[in-house]
């Protein structure tokens, strides 16, 4: 991904796992249909790369972040709570207050599943503005939405309630168009997902544009 898309660029930190994969799906098609573009770990897999390296460039290559910190349970195998999302934050705090000029143009969207929750384990936070999502997709669509509205101040972005309507067309349209790929529907990594997501948006604005114009 090109550095010149840091206005466009949105880092998403939040659990990678199959528990938390209905809200990440919903959260990235979000992203792609409000006209931005999403950056995680996931984007690459280079074992010749240290994975904190890779996250330090992508948060300098993002203006927007949206971090989930909700993950506070115990892992079952070690007993032991995942700090890599409170981790990224801070990272992302940090390039923010230290960084460059361009860094600190930096404006973040801090997630949990419940207002106040928060509180409990990350104090040193209070004062952000924290946003809860109560593990529902559709209220992580409209929480994204309206905080990239605001924070970009940017005003072709659709309401909330058509793009949650959209999501769910296109999650009716996705196992037909990976089949027509080859790919397996339930089991799409991270960049053919977005390949999808971003097609499908394309396909429907194209059909857009020619119904405004009087085509087929």
């Amino acid at each position: 991904m090109r550095t010149s898309d840091y206005n466009d660029n949105v880092f998403i930190n939040c659990p990678f796992d199959k528990d938390y994969k209905p809200l990440l799906d919903a959260m990235v098609f979000t992203v792609y249909d409000c006209g931005f573009i999403v950056r995680c770990a996931l984007e690459e897999d280079d074992a010749s790369q240290v994975r904190i390296d890779k996250i330090y460039n992508i948060i300098s290559d993002c203006r927007y972040g949206i971090h989930d910190i909700s993950r506070t349970e115990l892992d079952k195998d070690s007993g032991l709570p995942r700090f890599n999302m409170p981790f990224e934050l801070g990272v992302f705090l940090g390039a923010k207050k230290f960084g460059s000029e361009k860094q600190k143009r930096k404006k973040c969207l801090i997630l949990d599943n419940k207002p106040y929750r928060y509180q409990q384990f990350i104090s040193d936070i209070a004062g952000q503005d924290i946003q809860a999502h109560n593990k529902a997709s559709e209220q992580i669509v409209k929480v994204v939405r309206n905080w990239l509205r605001t924070a970009s101040n940017r005003k072709m972005i659709p309401d909330g309630g058509i793009i949650w309507q959209r999501y769910q067309d296109f999650m009716v349209d996705l196992p037909q168009m990976t089949q027509i790929r080859q790919l397996d529907a339930k089991n799409l990594i991270f960049n053919d997902y977005t390949w999808m997501v971003v097609e499908w948006l394309q396909t429907k604005e194209n059909r857009l544009s020619k119904h405004v114009q009087g085509g087929d």
